[in-house]
């Protein structure tokens, strides 16, 4: 039986050449928003990796909107136009048919942050700090600043500035829009209990905890063409009592079903650093296959998905339709390449490279068996 995993995978009026996604990753080293060699480097080699889609890291979609001074943006000219260049430089070199795609967010109350490498922490008098927004004033974690809570005038600029950089997003050569609604993130923000206690139209119910990102889901399809796949991810647990379950991620996958959201991307947490996460491999998997279930929705699955042995018993299963990798992806670039090898096919490679395939290159399998 050939692979599921090396298989097409039709998402919304988008298909891609197999069921590989590289997750979108911070990468942390753009300049007020603006792409450079970095992301150019970054991008190609994703683009090579035999992934049939590759997903731009986490995107702000106004300046304030960002994790960090690294991070990536596209809420002006400056941003759109080197993404253009550097989307049009990686997709000139990687594999027939991969396709590109972007993650578009706010990080609200975990903006103004410092890099993973600078600890992570919220930037202090020094490191220019910004006036970050959420759905109420509960500070991320201890020694973090109280957010602004957002009204309706902020709400309606923040929705607005979704479909703006959807449209940059378009323009600059993305097939694919997903929108970020979990990791404790701003729409994460009002989605949860544990951080929205509003009692006005954004807040108080479950419905209305929803509201938000089902108006930013609206302004994005609205704003993208038909040929433009929608997607979002999102939260399948809180890991914290009283927090965001499972169910709450069903009802809120149908209502974007039947908004035209094209996916779903299932991951969790990031919203209560206090949380405690059971990591192991596969460990949002379950989450995935409940979406899957009982939505019907084209699901993808994220965390811990390290062998291509694994990811294709989770497509065979049933469990998922998409397997996006992370951290295993930066640790092995060429993920696919290998991945094909294992699971006997033929995957196309740049001509450049073809000498280190198994068939020809002796040294393919000793490689492999050296950790």
């Amino acid at each position: 039986m050939s692979p599921l995993l090396f298989s097409p995978l039709k998402i919304g009026a988008v298909t891609v050449p197999n069921r590989i996604a590289v997750a979108p990753m911070c990468q942390y080293s753009a300049s007020d928003g603006t792409v450079n060699e970095w992301h150019l480097q970054h991008w190609m080699t994703m683009g090579m990796s035999g992934s049939g889609l590759v997903m731009i890291e986490a995107t702000g979609v106004e300046r304030i909107g960002r994790i960090t001074h690294g991070c990536v943006g596209l809420y002006n000219d400056l941003n759109e136009r080197e993404m253009s260049r550097t989307l049009n430089s990686a997709k000139a070199v990687a594999l027939p048919g991969t396709v590109f795609g972007i993650q578009l967010g706010h990080a609200g109350r975990k903006a103004s942050s410092r890099s993973p490498w600078e600890d992570g922490s919220a930037c202090r008098e020094g490191d220019d700090p910004w006036q970050t927004v959420s759905a109420g004033p509960i500070p991320f974690n201890d020694g973090w600043p109280t957010p602004e809570v957002l009204d309706d005038k902020g709400i309606a600029r923040i929705i607005q500035a979704f479909a703006d950089a959807t449209v940059r997003a378009v323009r600059a050569g993305n097939s694919v829009i997903e929108m970020h609604m979990t990791h404790g993130y701003l729409i994460h923000q009002f989605l949860s209990p544990l951080t929205n206690q509003r009692s006005d139209k954004w807040g108080g119910s479950a419905e209305k905890r929803q509201n938000l990102a089902l108006e930013v889901a609206r302004a994005v399809r609205a704003a993208a063409p038909a040929h433009v796949a929608i997607g979002a991810r999102i939260a399948g647990s809180d890991w914290v009592e009283g927090g965001l379950t499972i169910d709450d991620a069903v009802d809120l996958t149908k209502k974007l079903k039947a908004l035209g959201v094209d996916y779903a991307c299932v991951s969790s947490g990031g919203l209560d650093p206090k949380a405690r996460i059971t990591v192991g491999p596969g460990y949002q998997v379950p989450f995935a296959r409940e979406i899957k279930k009982q939505t019907g929705i084209v699901t993808r699955a994220v965390g811990m998905i390290v062998t291509p042995h694994q990811a294709e018993e989770i497509l065979q299963a049933g469990d998922a339709d998409q397997i996006a990798l992370g951290r295993g992806i930066l640790d092995n670039p060429r993920w696919g390449w290998h991945a094909a090898d294992v699971l006997g096919v033929d995957l196309p490679r740049p001509p450049q490279y073809d000498r280190a395939r198994a068939k020809v290159w002796p040294g393919s399998k000793l490689a492999r068996e050296v950790v």
